[in-house]
């Protein structure tokens, strides 16, 4: 099957949505499958055989965070060629309601398409803005699918129809056969994340470090992402300011290598999240998750089976949860064996699967129907449950 991708962020600084497009391609070019995916990204930024530069990006507010997108007058001619030479039986869009090459390729393309709605926010102001916008390119799309009932629930209420529900992928065998790194063993609280950006919650961990390190004091935290580390630890007594190693920007590699040595992960932030790929990642590699109680969170940690739960930015809630645990080796090996078996639903062998029988139900549908009937029928799927 020939299959072409949208990203809408840019390559060039890592994010969930790349990291999804990134693994899905190249799960499907493992299954034998032609895979070309158009992402935003400089000139000069290295690329995989199989990305198309459509630009540089631009950066945008958007769900509590900065996007770089691109829908500058030259992406539409390279849109344009780029679906016109792919000549893809199936076009997969992500976040088609992000004003990037998405909607873009919604406007160009006339085969099937597939959407995947990766934001969940029940009050995004500029969903609802630009619907009136959005709504000609949407009605083009074949089938939709959401990356959890939370982005579901967005799609459904800002922009009608509904979607099947196709969480995100991780290869779990990646994490799991990592090798631990001794340094990164021994007491050590993990996170992972932009250090600037608040919604992914280091502040709140930080004003919770103090007494855990005081009540714990053999433990450290390990944090990997990019951001002012001197204004991360700016509240931190002097004393306390050693325990916490910054270890910058980590390849996948170290990153599964992290998240094996840790004795607990730590995810505290506040909002935005629709998913929680981090979450799947750790339990990956073995490694007890404390999460704050996001709706998305508490989904993906099976309820709090597969992972605690602290509620959402009680620094204090926070702390007491982390101290317990680091001083509780049994209750961590039951949160690593029931992490580890529930993240094999997550397991690309699955996700794929499932994603692969959307494309094939929508380019049946398309082949069923007459070439001048065709547009319509793709509209009327487009438009299913509205």
């Amino acid at each position: 099957m020939r299959i072409g991708i949208v990203c809408p962020y840019s390559w060039d600084v890592p994010g969930g949505v790349q990291f999804h497009v990134r693994d899905l391609a190249e799960h499907l070019i493992r299954r034998g499958h032609h895979v070309s995916v158009l992402a935003p990204a400089d000139e000069d930024t290295p690329l995989p055989p199989y990305v198309v530069a459509a630009g540089r990006a631009v950066s945008v507010p958007y769900n509590g965070s900065v996007a770089r997108v691109n829908l500058g007058v030259r992406s539409v001619a390279r849109v344009r060629r780029w679906v016109h030479e792919g000549d893809f039986d199936v076009l997969h869009i992500h976040e088609p309601s992000v004003p990037s090459l998405g909607l873009l390729t919604c406007w160009a393309a006339r085969g099937p398409i597939v959407a995947t709605f990766h934001t969940s926010n029940p009050r995004s102001r500029v969903m609802i803005a630009a619907y009136p916008m959005l709504q000609p390119a949407l009605e083009k799309i074949s089938a939709r699918v959401a990356v959890s009932e939370y982005a579901r629930r967005t799609l459904v209420e800002h922009l009608g129809g509904d979607a099947v529900v196709i969480p995100n992928g991780v290869d779990v065998g990646f994490f799991a056969d990592a090798e631990p790194k001794a340094e990164w063993q021994g007491g050590t609280i993990g996170f992972i994340g932009r250090i600037d950006e608040p919604r992914k919650g280091l502040p709140v961990l930080m004003r919770a470090l103090p007494r855990i390190l005081r009540e714990r004091p053999g433990a450290r935290l390990l944090v990997a992402g990019r951001g002012d580390e001197k204004e991360a630890v700016a509240g931190l007594p002097d004393d306390l300011r050693g325990r916490v190693e910054f270890l910058g920007m980590v390849s996948d590699e170290d990153k599964a290598r992290l998240l094996r040595s840790v004795d607990l992960y730590v995810a505290p932030n506040t909002g935005g999240e629709s998913f929680g790929i981090i979450l799947v990642e750790a339990m990956s590699a073995g490694a007890p998750v404390l999460a704050s109680d996001l709706d998305a969170f508490a989904q993906v940690l099976d309820g709090g089976a597969a992972g605690q739960l602290f509620p959402n930015e009680d620094a204090d809630a926070l702390a007491a949860a982390a101290v317990h645990l680091l001083g509780a080796p049994a209750r961590r090996a039951e949160l690593r064996e029931r992490g580890s078996e529930h993240v094999r639903r997550f397991d690309w062998s699955t996700v794929g699967a499932d994603v692969l029988a959307v494309y094939e139900t929508v380019t049946a549908g398309a082949e069923a129907v007459a070439p001048d009937d065709r547009a319509g029928f793709l509209g009327r799927l487009g438009r299913t449950r509205d």
